[in-house]
């Protein structure tokens, strides 16, 4: 039986639909992030061989998201998997599988939960989480997560570092994974992360 992986990807997230559509109209576009997608999120089965199949579910409007959306989604995809699955959430989607296990019960066991520049709480610089936000307490996840890593990088613009220390500081049990250069891990490959999953 082949080892799973589940990632989610990134989106936005806004308070109002008028927040939203100021983003769309200020937004400055980067003409290369429009072209066929190369990121490691679309490389990782391949880097982690035949012993792994990978899941990346395009979660419902992630330019727009809501999390209520995202979790109907998210369900319709757990009965397709095995017991020990690993969960890779990136930005907003780390978020979301925090506030998700924190929420829900999974119905198997869950091998690790690896959260990439996750935000933990809005600071003033930072988008809206909106109803990303966290519950009170991540007494949940943290006792069905199984092990729990949080990558993060001193560069990040638009995660600052200091959100993976407000993770590890009610997830005492999570390790952290410092980087100084990866920004908001947006880059092609992600060799760490392939190895570190490999090795779980």
């Amino acid at each position: 039986m082949k080892k799973q992986v589940i990632v989610i990807h990134g989106g936005t997230t806004f308070d109002t639909y008028e927040e939203y559509i100021s983003y769309l109209k200020n937004r400055e576009i980067n003409i290369e992030k429009l072209k066929t997608p190369k990121g490691w999120k679309n490389s990782l089965e391949k880097e982690l061989g035949a012993d792994f199949e990978v899941f990346a579910p395009q979660m419902p409007d992630k330019t727009n998201a809501r999390y209520e959306e995202w979790k109907i989604w998210f369900e319709k995809i757990i009965p397709f998997l095995n017991t020990e699955v690993i969960l890779v959430g990136h930005s907003l989607g780390g978020i979301f599988l925090a506030k998700y296990l924190s929420l829900n019960l999974w119905p198997r066991k869950i091998k690790a939960v690896l959260l990439v520049a996750a935000p933990f709480d809005r600071t003033k610089n930072m988008e809206s989480l909106s109803d990303f936000a966290l519950p009170a307490s991540l007494k949940k996840f943290a006792e069905q997560a199984g092990k729990i890593y949080l990558f993060q990088s001193q560069d990040d613009p638009s995660v600052p570092f200091a959100q993976a220390d407000k993770y590890k500081k009610v997830l005492p049990n999570s390790e952290v994974i410092a980087f100084t250069d990866r920004q908001h891990f947006d880059q092609e490959s992600f060799p760490e992360l392939v190895e570190l999953i490999k090795n779980i």
